[in-house]
């Protein structure tokens, strides 16, 4: 009673792809794949909402630094 073998997981998934078709099980991964990128991206974006990071407080103020001298030099 331990763990299954290479060729029980095979014949499983024979199997599987017979009762389902290969269309089918593709068509399901696809969407598998993005629902979790789209919770991947759900979750970094309320991490950056919640708490925005240093390089980006960095590259906002040298922004705002940069326009500034190109309005002052005009």
């Amino acid at each position: 009673m331990g763990s299954f073998s290479i060729w029980h997981w095979l014949i499983v998934l024979v199997i599987v792809a017979l009762i389902f078709g290969t269309k089918k099980l593709r068509n399901i991964g696809e969407d598998l794949g993005g629902a979790v990128k789209g919770f991947k991206k759900g979750m970094n974006e309320a991490k950056d909402e919640s708490q925005p990071s240093v390089t980006q407080q960095v590259q906002d103020s040298s922004t705002i630094d940069v326009q500034a001298k190109e309005k002052s030099d005009a």
